[in-house]
């Protein structure tokens, strides 16, 4: 669990654990960090960051209500519907990365609870798990809780030379300049981009690190057919 480690934090990571969500770290929060204070008022003194890592929430969240139902963001829903019920045993508050706009800045939130950095797709690499993880929310607490340490590691990407990511994309959606959406989105949803769309990002395949993480074709499938329904929802808008 990490050096510092407390009893509420273990406890608190094996309430997640039950349903295949992860305790990613945490931090004691700043001004600078931008975390919100809690609803009576009282400043967010603890932030434990809940994701996943590859597919640990993945059997979990294929048997659950939300994923039958047939409505819309199923896992949204489903991360909601946990978060809320532990945040609630555990006297804290449950913080989403979706549900915006305005967006929590989860990916800043992460970078001071583990050892993750950018990526040249612009994910944040973590150095075991690579690009297979997630964030699906985080638990605010108005008491100062034990933590593990965050441990500094190299990025994984500074010693990797050939950068398969960037030229794994058979659209080249990827590069210096930033991610083309529009031009990932068409390839995905025409017959050439089957393969993209039943197994998963090409770029994100191509890392090494991390590998045996990926995604399975179900999961796969989940993620991207979630992609593209929300970009299309927001050329709606």
């Amino acid at each position: 669990m990490g050096d510092g480690a407390g009893p509420d934090y273990r406890r608190i990571a094996e309430a997640v654990g039950a349903h295949g969500l992860v305790a990613r770290g945490g931090f004691h929060p700043e001004a600078p960090d931008g975390v919100p204070a809690l609803a009576d008022g009282r400043p967010t003194r603890t932030l434990i960051i809940i994701g996943s890592v590859g597919g640990s929430a993945w059997p979990s969240f294929a048997l659950s209500r939300e994923r039958s139902d047939g409505s819309a963001d199923p896992l949204d829903r489903w991360t909601r519907r946990i978060l809320l019920a532990i945040a609630r045993e555990f006297d804290a508050a449950a913080l989403f990365p979706f549900g915006g706009p305005p967006h929590l800045p989860f990916q800043r939130w992460a970078q001071r609870a583990e050892p993750v950095a950018p990526s040249p797709l612009g994910i944040l690499i973590h150095p075991d798990h690579g690009l297979w993880h997630a964030y699906r929310g985080a638990l605010a607490f108005a008491r100062q809780l034990d933590l593990p340490a965050r441990g500094d590691r190299p990025r994984a990407c500074d010693a990797c030379t050939t950068k398969p990511c960037l030229s794994a994309c058979p659209v080249g959606a990827f590069a210096d300049s930033g991610y083309n959406v529009a031009r990932c989105i068409d390839h995905v949803v025409a017959p050439a981009g089957q393969a993209c769309r039943s197994g998963g990002c090409r770029a994100r395949l191509a890392c090494p690190v991390g590998r045996h993480l990926a995604h399975d074709e179900a999961q796969a499938r989940f993620h991207m057919d979630a992609f593209v329904a929300a970009r299309q929802r927001s050329l709606r808008r």
